[in-house]
């Protein structure tokens, strides 16, 4: 059974840092691109960012470039997000995805809760 747990949510001062983690299980880990997506309250889901297999190439939503860095840890099974600089906008619920070959993204974790306030 594919699982997917996200952590490392919590509430922070608006320019301050989280890295968030999310640990898969049930799957071959290191075959699969991975995603992060976040919803903020009251929007719909928006991609964040994507990385390959290996962890040598990463995209990234245009607008969060340069805060925001994507990493895997393949031998722990383990995609992060380490955000920076996080502003109020940032606020939303972060899901980590697996991406099939096929493209879109078939398994979703439930999610860590970012609320960025002063």
């Amino acid at each position: 059974e594919v699982q997917l747990v996200e952590s490392g949510g919590g509430m922070v001062q608006p320019g301050g840092s989280l890295r968030l983690s999310c640990a898969a299980a049930g799957f071959t880990f290191s075959s699969y691109d991975m995603s992060w997506v976040r919803q903020a309250p009251g929007k719909g889901p928006e991609w964040v960012s994507a990385i390959n297999p290996g962890g040598g190439r990463t995209y990234y939503r245009d607008s969060l470039k340069g805060r925001f860095t994507i990493s895997r840890d393949n031998a722990k099974n383990t995609v992060y997000l380490q955000m920076n600089n996080l502003q109020p906008e940032d606020t939303a619920l972060y899901y980590c995805a697996r991406v099939p070959e096929s493209g879109g993204m078939d398994y979703w974790g439930k999610g860590t809760l970012v609320t960025v306030s002063a």
